[in-house]
């Protein structure tokens, strides 16, 4: 009966613990998360968009992530799960990179685009 209590009351404590997703040995600052999370939202706004661009030039959105912040994939996934895993740290994360967005293009978050997808007045299309 106490091994049962004793495997209840441990599955209960690390069930319960605030992270229970280990840090990383390379854990990334979080303003790096926001940078690499901001790239990548950049990057894939361009491959939904205009894809040719990408293949174009060569870029592949992971080794480009990779290269620039001389990271892994394994580095990489770590701290996504790490940071995922605090619910709040993460949400903050996120807000920083929505903030970021707006402010490096503020007419395109509030829908409010002059120009087509391909750099062409809306007056000229219609």
């Amino acid at each position: 009966m106490k091994q049962v209590l004793f495997l209840f009351v441990s599955l209960f404590v690390i069930s319960c613990s605030k992270n229970p997703v280990p840090k990383p040995d390379n854990l990334l600052d979080e303003e790096v998360m926001v940078d690499i999370i901001y790239d990548i939202s950049i990057l894939q706004a361009a491959d939904g968009s205009m894809s040719y661009k990408l293949t174009d030039h060569n870029i592949k959105m992971d080794q480009y992530i990779f290269e620039k912040y001389k990271i892994d994939s394994i580095t990489y996934r770590q701290n996504q799960r790490y940071y995922a895993a605090d619910a709040r740290k993460y949400k903050k994360i996120y807000k920083k990179v929505i903030e970021r967005l707006e402010k490096e293009n503020p007419a395109n978050t509030q829908g409010i685009n002059n120009e087509t997808s391909v750099g062409v007045p809306n007056s000229a299309v219609e």
